[in-house]
């Protein structure tokens, strides 16, 4: 196996991070901007995570309650486990490999397409650092908007296995709110939102990089779309791994 290009890609990445984070030249454009990736990247991505987060709550609440017949194990049981399970892996891990998808693709065809059209050869003739002036205001959106996504996410799982409760005869409303409030450990809502954090760079650094070195036409920006995702997805699972070895041992 050839690791020459690995190398070589990881590189080239490292100096196109390194060229975004520079000083803007004009902070308030730069925070203009960013108040609009804040609005496209984040609030548009609000409905998608209800949804998600309402079905899926529902869902884990579901199979807990199915799973668990034995009677040695408290009844409240399937509460505790919904929640510790929508805190500790969906609401930060499953939603951000969901939002790499929807999130991602939108940022490496958007820059993909303005890198096609010459649009950021023309920001480079005019002496801007258009690395900085296209990609930086997408990371800190991203990046400062993620921790309401997640906060969202663990709510609306939680009520949505609460809904079942209401709604079908698996289990007690009472049951189910005893074990939301069993043996709670605090760490766990920032234990999800430091990994938020961190994948959210992931995902709109990685879309970006492969958008702006996209050569060609419309099909290399799909291209650069799809490997944008894919990259982005491979490392949130594994900075999964290292960050829940460090922030949980």
């Amino acid at each position: 196996m050839n690791l020459a290009q690995p190398i070589a890609t990881f590189g080239r990445y490292c100096m196109f991070v390194a060229r975004t984070f520079s000083i803007p030249d004009r902070w308030s454009v730069s925070a203009r901007r960013t108040l609009q990736e804040v609005s496209k990247l984040g609030i548009d991505s609000i409905p998608l995570v209800l949804i998600i987060s309402l079905f899926i709550g529902a869902v884990i609440a579901i199979q807990m309650q199915l799973n668990i017949t034995s009677p040695i194990i408290p009844a409240y049981s399937v509460g505790l486990a919904t929640r510790d399970i929508v805190l500790l892996e969906f609401s930060n891990s499953i939603l951000c490999l969901i939002l790499a998808g929807k999130v991602g693709s939108n940022i490496a065809s958007e820059i993909g397409t303005m890198r096609v059209t010459e649009q950021i050869d023309a920001l480079e003739i005019m002496g801007v650092n258009s690395a900085n002036f296209l990609v930086l205001p997408k990371i800190v959106a991203l990046v400062a908007f993620m921790p309401v996504l997640v906060v969202l996410c663990m709510g609306t799982s939680i009520v949505g296995g609460y809904l079942v409760a209401v709604f079908t005869d698996l289990f007690t409303v009472s049951r189910y709110v005893y074990g939301l409030q069993a043996f709670f450990i605090e760490w766990y809502i920032w234990y999800a939102i430091i990994k938020s954090l961190v994948f959210a760079f992931i995902i709109a650094s990685a879309a970006s990089f492969f958008g702006y070195y996209v050569k060609g036409g419309a099909l290399e920006v799909g291209k650069a779309s799809t490997n944008g995702v894919v990259s982005s997805s491979i490392f949130i699972l594994l900075f999964d791994v290292i960050l829940t070895k460090l922030l949980l041992q």
